[in-house]
């Protein structure tokens, strides 16, 4: 078979283009603007194209970036930072130079720490995100090839089709018109119709049809990057990090009330304003969430790349916590369910047609280039493989969402003209001006097909614009991939209910549902009423029931994602077509399949780098995983603020008697935003139920944690003041030792829903806690910047709290049966 495209034309010497193209040139006619770009429909070399890309630069917004200096020297600037400033100000007026040293070492260390780790979880996702780089289509040296879009040139000729976002700003060739959404540029609500000669704008969307553009700009050049040169992409929090924090703005009130008190007892006492206030700070900032930001972007990044070992790039890092809580997934059936590697089954003739006459004419609208997997299978089909030689292509439309078929016209070797097309059963028919005496065949041979699992195309021909003929039906079947069955079950175990939402006629979608064991509630979608208006309340039920939907446009998606949501439900929602994108946008988390088109990926949170079902339920699993650790990370960081805080303003209001000096209170902080860090990597249980915010347990368990705490540090203070009778710098050191072994060993208690050893730690946070310990014990023992302690008292601090970790760890238990008495298999 051959097709209209001329051999490509020798390139010339190098064109001298200034690089800053003048702006005028879009409004140039068409064989102006070739002549200013030295090029032609033929496109450029792959030597002239990497001149040009050095001469123009990348096809990409370049970033307004903040240098590395100015965000390191951020870190220093904000509330937390101010208060740690001002302490070492106080320190130095007041001439406490150990104060001084230790509390300007936190300040940088949490400077360098938190910059550190921005940067690397900000690289993590540039990593990722590079994967999701669109490539083009692209004419270099009279073939077509798809480099990266960030490679294009002015003067290169590119190729564009349904889906594709236009990646730089060009002008239509010779072709059909095509429609373009144009909404994220200007607004437009409805497609514009664009032809040949006319402009295209970079960021718009090929709605309907296919046709070659010469690209005249470029990067910043393009209309898109003009306007929007310093727009950055606005960054979304999670209803989790939301969550979290608000439990930091809870710990600061907290903290700054107690600290008042403090201050207002120490003023009516008559102690020394400047070293009182002082105190104040230091204790203030330990109390403080610093770590939480950087916990928070570690962890989110972290799980980020575990999402990317499993084929599932994280497009937006807040779609993971969205994805733990997904409790309905509605999944296509095509590449996800079934294998997507269709084959032709034995055609269904009308009249004096032969089989192979039906093969012949669904293959001669079909374009192998396409690579569209049911023009593969058609052609496929093809018993001759030089069948299609003595026939040319004159025009192809291809399939788009509002002519729901494909045509070609085409010229035989006799150089007769004729077209033939392809495409739903029911379109195909209502071309025929006697479709009535045909179809009841037709349908009767459809349902037959559809009986067995079997997708039909109906295939018609006519002579050159004379009336349509139908020829026949090609029965295609997709085999149900071999893991989805077993995908599906785990994913009901994990209380997600899975919904298949197909095109595909009402009888192949309940034969594949019947094959998986999805269930038979399969809705027709014309059954939903109109998407545009609110449905009542059967159809709502009828839709939160279901096992899936057959016969579904886009608009449909869209209302089933809707109506469940109202319904309370956290939706996921796969696609993989530009009209998927609203229902990807809509659902709670957007997914889009292997092989999507750029539209989808845009519009989606999360992206399939491989295809089926068992890539999201991995992907659920472990943003499910993500969720434990930031879950534990918060009761944690709650217990152990209200641990240090209580047992610090009981001391000084009850006993007139400061347990921990300023430089304590600062290392204490250190050592524990150090090691808390490795949570991230920590090991954890899935749920085997969506996760939700349950603040009431969190808050619940993190308070009797954090009730507990000081009822053994005010134990051991006893022992050592009233029982040992210890001076007040050596008692000073046992309780920060006391507060920082078993302020760690909190760590074990809280990232575990059943007895601590119900899971093994990670490695990473078992070395990170180990390691602050006994750097903590050394400190307390020689004595850096306090009283050395010695090794036996050093022992009986962890003796005594480890004796007492093993019963919070008990009373951890029952807060737990108290406050969620029902317990689920596989929790943490």
């Amino acid at each position: 078979m051959k097709s209209d495209s001329s051999q490509p034309k020798t390139s010339g010497p190098t064109p001298q283009i200034k690089p800053d193209l003048d702006g005028s040139i879009k409004d140039l006619s068409l064989p102006e603007m070739e002549k200013k770009l030295e090029s032609s429909p033929d496109g450029l070399t792959q030597a002239e194209a990497a001149k040009r890309l050095v001469q123009y630069g990348p096809n990409e917004i370049e970033e307004k970036k903040t240098s590395s200096l100015l965000k390191f020297l951020g870190c220093f600037w904000g509330p937390i930072p101010w208060m740690i400033e001002a302490a070492v100000v106080l320190s130095a007026i007041a001439k406490h130079w150990p104060d001084f040293g230790i509390i300007l070492l936190l300040l940088v260390a949490n400077a360098v720490v938190g910059f550190w780790e921005e940067h690397q979880a900000g690289n993590a996702i540039e990593a990722l995100k590079a994967k999701l780089a669109s490539k083009a289509r692209v004419m270099r040296d009279g073939k077509w090839v798809t480099p990266a879009s960030r490679e294009l040139v002015p003067g290169d000729v590119i190729r564009m089709r349904l889906g594709d976002i236009v990646p730089a700003d060009a002008r239509l060739l010779d072709g059909d018109d095509v429609e373009v959404d144009q909404s994220a540029l200007t607004g437009e609500s409805l497609p514009t119709t664009r032809a040949s000669g006319e402009a295209v704008f970079s960021g718009s969307i090929i709605r309907r049809g296919e046709i070659s553009a010469l690209v005249y700009a470029t990067g910043d050049k393009t209309y898109f990057g003009k306007t929007a040169r310093l727009v950055q992409e606005a960054h979304t929090v999670s209803h989790f990090q939301k969550a979290v924090l608000k439990i930091g703005n809870y710990l600061i009130v907290f903290a700054v009330v107690l600290v008042l008190l403090i201050i207002g007892v120490a003023v009516y006492r008559g102690d020394p304003l400047l070293t009182t206030l002082q105190f104040a700070l230091v204790l203030t900032v330990a109390a403080i969430p610093v770590a939480m930001p950087t916990v928070l972007s570690v962890t989110m990044a972290v799980g980020a790349r575990l999402l990317a070992k499993k084929e599932a790039i994280v497009s937006r890092l807040v779609a993971i916590e969205e994805l733990a809580g997904v409790d309905v997934l509605c999944t296509d059936k095509t590449g996800t369910l079934t294998q997507n590697k269709l084959t032709l089954g034995d055609p269904f003739c009308i009249k004096d047609a032969s089989a192979e006459d039906v093969v012949l004419f669904g293959a001669l609208a079909s374009r192998k280039e396409n690579n569209d997997t049911i023009d593969l299978a058609v052609l496929a089909g093809l018993k001759d493989a030089n069948a299609l030689d003595g026939y040319q292509v004159l025009h192809f439309q291809p399939f788009d969402p509002v002519h729901k078929r494909t045509e070609a016209t085409v010229k035989d070797k006799d150089g007769k003209q004729f077209r033939c097309t392809k495409g739903a059963p029911q379109v195909i028919l209502a071309l025929m001006a006697n479709a009535n005496g045909i179809k009841a065949q037709v349908d009767k041979a459809v349902n037959d097909f559809a009986a067995r699992g079997f997708r039909a195309l109906g295939v018609a021909r006519s002579d050159g614009q004379g009336p349509w003929q139908f020829v026949g039906v090609l029965p295609l079947f997709d085999p149900p991939r071999e893991d989805a069955k077993t995908t599906i079950a785990t994913a009901e175990q994990m209380g997600i209910k899975v919904k298949m939402v197909t095109g595909d006629a009402l009888a192949i979608a309940k034969e594949t549902a019947k094959k998986l064991d999805m269930g038979a509630n399969i809705l027709d979608a014309a059954s939903l009423g109109d998407p545009k208006t609110w449905e009542n309340k059967e159809v709502a039920d009828s839709i939160e029931k279901a096992d899936g939907f057959a016969q579904v446009f886009p608009e449909h998606k869209f209302h089933v994602v809707e109506v469940l949501q109202k319904r309370g439900h956290i939706v996921g929602m796969t696609g993989d077509g530009v009209n998927d994108a609203p229902a990807l946008k809509k659902a709670d988390c957007g997914i889009a399949v292997s092989g999507a088109t750029d539209a989808a990926r845009a519009a989606a949170a999360i992206v399939l780098m491989k295809p089926g079902l068992s890539v999201i339920i991995d992907a659920i699993k472990e943003s499910r995983c993500i969720f434990q650790r930031m879950n534990s990370y918060a009761i944690y960081r709650i217990a152990e603020t209200l641990r240090v805080l209580l047992f610090i303003t009981l001391s000084i209001l009850v006993f007139n008697f400061y347990p921990l000096t300023a430089v304590m209170i600062v290392m204490l902080a250190l050592l524990n935003d150090g090691a808390i860090l490795s949570i991230a990597y920590d090991n954890v249980h899935y749920k085997n139920q969506p996760e939700a915010w349950n603040m009431r347990l969190v808050l619940g368990i993190a308070t009797v944690l954090g009730i507990i705490g000081p009822i053994a540090a005010f134990g051991l203070f006893f022992l050592g003041d009233r029982v040992f009778h210890l001076d007040h710098p050596h008692l000073q050191t046992l309780m920060y030792l006391m507060l920082s072994v078993a302020g760690h060993l909190t760590i074990f208690l809280t990232r575990t829903r059943g007895p601590f050893w119900s899971i093994r730690p990670a490695k990473i946070l078992w070395v990170a806690v180990l390691g602050t310990q006994i750097s903590a014990t050394l400190i307390a023992v020689y004595g850096l910047f306090m009283t050395p302690l010695g090794w036996a008292w050093a022992g009986l601090v962890w003796g005594y709290a480890l004796i007492w970790f093993l019963v919070n760890d008990g009373v951890k238990l029952l807060a737990y049966r108290v406050l969620d008495p029902i317990k689920t298999e596989g929790t943490t």
